[in-house]
């Protein structure tokens, strides 16, 4: 385990035994040698539990709660927009040097179903903005969305022009080793048409972000949905509270870990726990747990 490991979990461990967590457990996992930087690692994205917190308050609650990576998402409380200026960029790089924590990469809203040219136009133009801040604070990727498909505009046309659109914005991110990381969400979340998305967007840089959505279960089930896109699977993938019940995590761990997934699982929770650092390690050690489990 390296430093910045040792110190996230040493850190996580004083939260989970301050909150009453079952420690041991915990220990045993923090302790394998299959968690370490070559494999699957436990992130954050600041979508909903970390919206609020800037960004020194951002790192010091991820460091304490375990929590070793993080997605900054767009018009959040960190602050890290666009819009800084290179002094503000430089800072924002060197606060993630000097923390144990990795600026996994961000996320923007932008989409590519703008039936309207110049909407378009001007997604692609702010993706490309979110790329250079991305490569400029030492994060390695960029998250998008397809998003919908248009009533009015024939399916098979709306997804042309969203994989299109990705294969511009990957050029660009090649050109600043970054990764385009297209999320599972809203109408295009169903795993069909994202493999019809995918086989237009060809681009290496281009990747999918797995979601984990109800669409995951529907149709020939999970396995088969996951197998449909898993070939395209970039450096992060999304996931709920681990403890919900509505969704398979235990299967969605097993598949990523059979195919040796080497990416951050970062965890979009929705509620309001009374102590958000405390409800954090609780998730970072079910993570680790499930994840034994996945690879016995």
């Amino acid at each position: 385990m390296d430093r910045r490991a040792f110190i996230a979990a040493a850190s996580g461990a004083a939260v989970c035994a301050a909150s009453g967590l079952a420690l041991p457990e915990l220990a045993i996992a923090r302790q394998s040698p299959e968690q370490s930087d070559r494999t699957m690692r436990f992130g954050l994205v600041t979508y909903l539990w970390g919206h609020d917190w800037d960004l020194p308050t951002l790192l010091a609650n991820c460091q304490r709660a375990g929590v070793p990576g993080v997605e900054l998402r767009t018009t959040h409380a960190h602050g890290v927009e666009p819009s800084l200026s290179a002094a503000q960029r430089r800072d924002v790089r060197s606060r993630f040097a000097a923390s144990p924590v990795t600026c996994v990469g961000l996320g923007s809203n932008e989409r590519f179903d703008h039936p309207d040219p110049a909407e378009l136009a001007k997604a692609i133009e702010r993706v490309k903005e979110f790329v250079r801040l991305s490569h400029d604070i030492g994060a390695s990727g960029v998250k998008v969305k397809p998003n919908d498909l248009p009533p009015d505009v024939p399916r098979e046309k709306t997804i042309e022009q969203i994989g299109r659109a990705l294969n511009e914005v990957g050029r660009f991110a090649a050109e600043h080793d970054q990764q385009i990381r297209l999320e599972v969400h809203g109408q295009c979340a169903e795993l069909p048409i994202m493999r019809q998305i995918m086989d237009v967007a060809d681009h290496p840089r281009v990747a999918v972000c797995w979601n984990s959505n109800p669409q995951d279960l529907a149709g020939s089930g999970l396995r088969y949905n996951f197998n449909l896109v898993k070939d395209r699977f970039g450096d992060t993938c999304h996931v709920h509270a681990l403890d919900d019940g509505a969704y398979p995590y235990d299967q969605l761990l097993r598949l990523l870990a059979r195919m040796n997934y080497r990416g951050w699982v970062l965890l979009e929770a929705s509620g309001e726990p009374e102590d958000r650092v405390a409800a954090l390690a609780r998730q970072r050690m079910l993570f680790d747990r499930m994840l034994l489990a996945a690879r016995r």
